[in-house]
């Protein structure tokens, strides 16, 4: 067993050494969300499953806290409303889950993160479109490839594991360390 955690920790330890080629993308990512808030937009998340929680976890870190306290920054997770989600998803279909909110609550200049680990999750990608109709900035978090949302975003974070709980650590991780970032950028007396 032992030898298996060391295996298992050294291998993580391995795909994050290679994430570190992303470090130019997760800047830019962070001077996305930076630019937005300073305009006085917002940052919406959405996902499924695992993307989801990820998505309601980062949104939390800006509305809450992060690393110290301070004003809440204006972010949302279109995955938290169950209402809005399954009457959309009966009324609409459920790839219009997160395209339909954004329609409501987006406005020109907000940033939109669609989280997926196969890069092709059907309603981000709709999101996605509709993001780009309205104005609102789009990042994808996904996997290695990339899926339909590398060519779908404004700027795509594909971390390099296409193993669904690796890419989910990595997807965390990045997104911890551009709260951190953009904490810092607004708040520069709190630090």
């Amino acid at each position: 067993m032992k030898e298996q955690i060391e295996k298992s920790l050294e291998e993580t330890a391995e795909r994050f050494r290679r994430l570190r080629r992303q470090a130019p993308i997760l800047e830019a990512v962070a001077r996305a969300w930076i630019d937005a808030l300073k305009r006085g937009n917002k940052i919406m998340f959405c996902g499924n499953g695992g993307s989801a929680a990820d998505s309601q976890h980062l949104a939390a870190e800006l509305m809450g806290r992060y690393k110290f306290d301070r004003r809440p920054l204006p972010a949302l997770s279109l995955t938290t409303d169950t209402s809005a989600l399954t009457a959309i998803g009966n009324d609409y279909g459920y790839e219009n889950v997160f395209s339909r909110q954004l329609r409501g609550l987006g406005v020109r200049g907000d940033v939109l993160v669609g989280i997926s680990t196969s890069g092709n999750s059907r309603n981000v990608l709709e999101a996605f479109a509709v993001a780009r109709e309205m104005g609102v900035f789009a990042v994808a978090f996904t996997g290695e490839s990339g899926g339909r949302m590398k060519d779908a975003a404004d700027l795509c974070l594909a971390v390099p594991s296409s193993v669904t709980n690796s890419v989910q650590e990595m997807h965390i991780a990045c997104g911890h360390l551009v709260c951190g970032i953009v904490e810092a950028a607004m708040f520069p007396e709190g630090r």
